[in-house]
């Protein structure tokens, strides 16, 4: 594994892609928890970056399949199961760089994570924490601090039928909701 710290990161120029759960074999293999789409996606970004000590630390992939419901990779450096046991736990992550580019009204959910949200009438639901995959459309979990309790709602990903507008550049989703869902 490289040792290569990155100079003066900051941990919002990386986006978690998965974590290291287990080994596979003898030869320093790990077996990855992706959370990419499809879970082999994670094989096509080289480098990845590993968190040691709350630094980035980059790490070349030099092998990695479908495993059954997992992703096995082998990391550059990293050569027998004792050092890979070493690494279980640690998550891995690209620069945001490494991504391409959405298309019109494409969004990475990583983009969308921090955003506020307000509906038509300019009432603010909050902010975005985290994205849900459903059957029909994934799902924006809405965060806001009402006193002393935080209110959470569930607002569909629909575009343009319930989302209006996503700005990037605001930090804003205007969304058609009503208050009382």
């Amino acid at each position: 594994m490289s040792a290569t710290n990155i100079p003066e990161s900051r941990d919002e120029e990386f986006i978690l892609v998965g974590k290291i759960e287990g080994v596979f074999g003898v030869k320093g293999w790990v077996k990855i928890f992706s959370f990419t789409e499809p879970r082999q996606r994670i094989l096509e970004y080289s480098p990845l970056f590993l968190k040691k000590k709350g630094q980035w630390i980059e790490a070349k992939i030099t092998g990695g399949k479908k495993q059954g419901k997992s992703v096995v990779l082998a990391l550059e450096g990293i050569t027998d199961r004792d050092l890979a046991l070493s690494q279980v736990g640690t998550e891995l992550a690209i620069q945001r760089k490494q991504l391409k580019p959405t298309g019109k009204d494409e969004y990475y959910w990583s983009s969308l994570i921090g955003l506020s949200v307000v509906n038509l009438q300019d009432e603010e639901f909050g902010e975005v924490i985290e994205l849900l995959e459903t059957g029909a459309n994934d799902v924006l979990v809405v965060k806001a601090k009402q006193g002393k309790e935080s209110v959470e709602r569930l607002i569909p990903f629909v575009l343009d039928e319930i989302v209006k507008n996503v700005d990037l550049d605001a930090q804003l989703i205007r969304v058609d909701w009503d208050s009382d869902y």
